[in-house]
């Protein structure tokens, strides 16, 4: 395969956390020549099955309700489907249809209007920020209202509503929890520890929460934080998104809309211009995680050779010591381990000279310049 024919994600594993949206961002990424990894995280609730939706919705029926706050558009349209489920579906819309009706984006007001509904207002950002400040601006106190929340609490716009004298009901609209079958997250985990992870996109604060909280009961949080931060590009789909992974420091990235396709974008983006590309003996040399391309031409490279080559990659032309070398493979190992290492990575890349043997010194790459 030819430099033109490859893929701009070819040769980088992508791991994915999602629950709802797992597919969909898999198949953006996959198109785009990505192997996808999936350990879910989370698992949502069913709306039917979920309790805690039914109490509020009947405790809504129940009392008078002045605002009524749709946040998704595809929450609204569940918790109205999950209504009829129930057999008061009419009996919602016609309280919700006496209240004070916000929408936070196009989506739930599109929602909203599928309902034979109208919204009040929407901001034209989309955020629930600007909605809490006009809702705080025209006066709350004494109001009874209704927010209706996916898949994670909102707590300052919650508080802030009730600090100002609001009422709340919470809606919880398709709450997440733990994932049923825990294996396929704790291999996702396993994989970022061994380097086989380049990427992870993130859609929703509680996978990232998850994951993390899996990390810390098995002993294992330090080496994801260190992973995540050091190798591993992460991106979240918004800062409320980030905010279990910054809180730890962890660093990310983010697109400037809050979308799924814009997410795939910028980890398209964020991993070209993290990958290493260099001259060495003659030859044009680009890092892709698991893969790399020599003049073109595609070079599958096993995990414990690219992590060599990485190592080697991180300052071209130095000198790199057996010593660092065994502390770069997956696992560690011994001094004959790197010789076998670089020996594969040599056949992998196809030119011996690549890879330059520094006699009782070590290994460097026999680069000529570097470009960024």
């Amino acid at each position: 395969m030819n430099e033109m024919g490859v893929l701009p994600l070819a040769g980088f594993v992508i791991g994915i956390t999602a629950a709802r949206r797992a597919d969909e961002l898999g198949a953006l990424l996959v198109r785009k020549g990505a192997t996808a990894r999936y350990g879910p995280a989370i698992r949502i609730v069913p709306l039917a099955d979920d309790s805690d939706l039914h109490a509020a919705t009947t405790r809504l029926l129940d009392e008078r309700v002045d605002a009524v706050v749709a946040t998704t558009g595809i929450g609204f349209r569940g918790w109205i489907e999950a209504a009829e489920d129930w057999g008061i579906g009419q009996a919602l819309l016609d309280r919700i249809g006496q209240a004070s009706l916000l929408a936070r984006g196009p989506k739930a007001k599109g929602a909203i209007r599928s309902s034979g509904l109208s919204e009040e207002y929407s901001p034209a950002s989309e955020s629930n920020a600007e909605l809490l400040q006009h809702l705080l601006t025209t006066g709350v106190d004494g109001l009874r209202i209704a927010v209706q929340l996916h898949g994670e609490p909102l707590p300052y716009f919650v508080d802030s509503l009730r600090a100002a004298g609001a009422e709340v009901i919470e809606i919880p609209v398709y709450r997440w929890v733990g994932p049923a079958d825990p294996g396929p997250l704790d291999r996702l985990i396993d994989a970022v520890l061994d380097g086989t992870i380049d990427a992870m996109p993130f859609t929703s604060a509680p996978a990232a929460a998850s994951m993390l909280a899996m990390a810390k009961r098995t002993g294992r949080l330090a080496g994801l934080v260190d992973g995540l931060s050091e190798r591993v590009l992460v991106a979240c789909v918004g800062p409320i998104t980030a905010a279990p992974l910054a809180a730890l420091g962890i660093p990310t990235v983010q697109p400037e809309r809050a979308r799924i396709g814009a997410l795939a974008r910028t980890v398209t983006q964020s991993l070209a211009e993290r990958s290493p590309r260099l001259h060495a003996a003659g030859r044009c040399i680009e890092l892709r995680g698991q893969a790399a391309i020599v003049d073109g031409q595609w070079c599958d490279v096993a995990p414990a050779p690219m992590a060599l080559l990485r190592a080697l990659a991180a300052e071209p032309g130095r000198v790199v010591s057996r010593r660092e070398l065994v502390s770069a493979l997956p696992g560690g190992g011994e001094a004959h381990a790197v010789e076998t290492a670089i020996g594969r990575l040599r056949t992998s890349l196809g030119e011996g000279r690549l890879v330059q043997t520094v006699v009782k010194r070590g290994y460097r790459l026999a680069v000529e310049r570097s470009q960024s």
